[in-house]
């Protein structure tokens, strides 16, 4: 029967509940038992979609077209299982869902109330996964204490009552802050956040310790005494060197122990050997390429936070360290780009909205173009190649976007109709910015002989794509004269997916996302390629 862990955090936020949940994901995997990792997003939006990446990071995209939470990124990295729109809710939907029913007159004439109907829904969300995997590990987003949590925690609770203690375990994460001035670990925090815990009925069996600071038997002990636990139940978390050493590191502290001996089942040691590769090559690289983020979010390194990661995982398969330099693309619209990107060996532009910045990127496409630095365009980096090449080849001189307003030459524009499956996807300027892009994952077909089919090694792919905007085929053939070849279009031939230059050592812009499928045990074959081109550049330097 399928085993429900519940992980909530406390003190603060941001202290990688998703992060851990995704080791822990990944040592039960170890231990050769199937999991599936959820999140419960307490805030009122429906889903993130709309939401500034400076507001909650990244929006993750799932294959079958769900807008979701960053922390399902992690989820897949570490476990490698694909993620579905029925593994992240909110309280936005839980609450458009209760409406909707009531509406219908679903409920008989009842009255609304938070008890039982908004938990019952939230206990749907969780009973959707029984039988789904051995293990499903549930995150509940925010912190203990937070109005907008209370309805999950009371779900968690009454869902935990019902299965029984056998089939349900409620993990914490909380903080021991350093007092530098008094020299020690606080564990106060700890405790009130567990009494908080507590007083809505649910009683953590593992705490999961946050530490800048080694954290000692005396304190351990203090804590497994006032929090109700045992000793080994307090489990360290300290610092790691890179993200993929957690799972390592709490294996070393006994955490995925803790949860076997809380079920009662056999503790065989979980085979790891995966893991410690991955941190072998992360700690002794063979080198290191410094490769330029040219974006418009820079100020919140979560706002790229696949891409990030992906990177690293082309780093991993290439056994080098990868050196992010984030520049904010609007700068080079004041100053030349050369004193930003002279010392790089690659230059990605990433996905983005709007207007702010687009120049800049389209003037970093042209100086990757022009001193054969290898470039990456993801979605609007993408978009912003192609303008470069129909302004500074095709002699197009008003090329742009309609998403930056009404333009006479449209090289970009909305896209209105897209096939879907058998189906027909349709959107209008009018249309509501939620939910409404291209979303998910779509085929392409590549074209033989292009440098992106041999990257592939095949000729159908799919991808994950979150865009509005697409490339107006009606410049095509003027821009492919120049030099500008179009590698990969969707399979109906209406929607070019891919670009690159002949003449060029690396530069390969595509309308998709593919650091959404980028793991560190199996990193995606583009970033692989682009850090291989980088290693090259900084050698010929």
């Amino acid at each position: 029967m399928t085993k429900f862990i519940f992980i909530t955090g406390g003190v603060v936020s941001s202290l990688g509940k998703g992060l851990g949940s995704a080791a822990l994901g990944a040592l039960l995997q170890a231990r050769g038992y199937s999991v599936r990792l959820c999140k419960m997003d307490p805030y009122l939006n429906v889903d993130p979609g709309t939401m500034s990446p400076y507001q909650h990071g990244e929006v993750y995209v799932t294959d079958d077209g769900a807008e979701t939470d960053l922390d399902l990124g992690h989820y897949e990295r570490f476990t490698g299982r694909p993620a579905v729109q029925m593994d992240n809710i909110t309280t936005g939907r839980i609450y458009t869902n209760v409406l909707a029913r009531e509406r219908r007159g679903d409920y008989l004439g009842a009255t609304i109330q938070v008890i039982p109907h908004i938990t019952d829904e939230i206990k749907a969300f969780i009973k959707e996964k029984d039988g789904t995997a051995d293990f499903v590990l549930v995150e509940i987003g925010g912190t203990v204490g937070d109005i907008e949590s209370l309805p999950f925690l009371e779900a968690i609770r009454q869902f935990g009552n019902e299965i029984g203690r056998e089939r349900a375990l409620y993990l914490h994460v909380t903080l021991l802050p350093y007092i530098a001035a008094a020299g020690e670990i606080k564990t106060k925090p700890t405790q009130h956040s567990v009494k908080e815990l507590m007083s809505v009925g649910i009683r953590p069996r593992i705490l999961l310790c946050r530490s800048d600071m080694p954290i000692s038997d005396d304190e351990r002990d203090k804590i497994a005494l006032f929090c109700n636990i045992d000793h080994d139940a307090v489990v360290p978390a300290l610092n790691a060197s890179s993200i993929y050493e957690v799972p390592l590191t709490y294996h070393n502290e006994g955490l995925d122990t803790q949860v076997i001996k809380h079920f009662g089942l056999e503790d065989k040691a979980p085979d790891l050997s995966v893991w410690e590769k991955i941190v072998q090559r992360v700690k002794e690289p063979e080198g290191t390429v410094k490769i330029a983020i040219v974006g418009k979010y820079t100020n919140l390194t979560d706002s790229y936070k696949s891409l990030n990661e992906a990177l690293c995982h082309g780093g991993i398969a290439n056994n080098v360290k990868v050196d992010i330099k984030f520049i904010e693309a609007s700068v080079f619209e004041k100053e030349d780009p050369a004193a930003y990107l002279h010392d790089v060996d690659g230059i990605l532009v990433p996905g983005g909205f709007g207007e702010r910045g687009a120049e800049g990127k389209i003037l970093a496409a042209k100086f990757a173009r022009e001193t054969k630095t290898p470039y990456f365009g993801i979605c609007f980096g993408m978009q912003m190649a192609v303008i470069d090449a129909a302004r500074h080849l095709a002699g197009i001189k008003d090329a742009s976007s309609s998403e930056f307003g009404e333009c006479d030459t449209a090289v970009v524009g909305l896209m209105t109709e897209w096939a879907k499956g058998d189906k027909k996807e349709k959107r209008g300027e009018d249309t509501d910015l939620g939910g409404t892009m291209r979303l998910g994952a779509y085929p392409a077909k590549l074209k033989s002989g292009t440098k992106i089919a041999d990257i592939y090694g095949t000729a159908d792919i799919h991808e994950r794509h979150r865009h509005r905007y697409e490339v107006n085929t009606n410049y095509v053939e003027s821009l492919e004269k120049e030099g500008l070849v179009f590698s990969g279009m969707s399979p109906d031939g209406l929607l070019p997916e891919t670009v690159e230059y002949k003449d060029h050592p690396w530069f390969i812009g595509v309308q998709y996302h593919p650091e959404l499928k980028s793991k560190p045990f199996d990193p995606h074959p583009l970033f692989v390629s682009f850090i291989k081109a980088a290693i090259e550049k900084s050698r010929l330097v």
